[in-house]
């Protein structure tokens, strides 16, 4: 076998890169979608507040509470 260059290693006859330190593994997209289905979920369910938070409207009462007479 030859000398493998620094940085570099074996692996099933194949020369491969190191892995490098300090990376995390990223969120996918299937992660992310997943996340964003459950927010949607929950506000289908539970729902956000929205509805105790908005006064109801008043009912409409007639301008003229008694017909004028003439």
């Amino acid at each position: 076998m030859s000398k493998v260059p620094d940085g570099f290693h074996y692996v099933r006859g194949h020369i491969r890169r190191n892995p490098k330190p300090g990376r995390g593994k990223r969120m996918s997209g299937w992660m992310i979608a997943g996340l964003l289905a459950g927010v949607w979920l929950w506000g289908q369910v539970f729902g956000f507040g929205e509805a105790s938070s908005t006064p109801r409207p008043a009912q409409p009462q007639p301008a003229v509470a008694t017909p004028a007479a003439r």
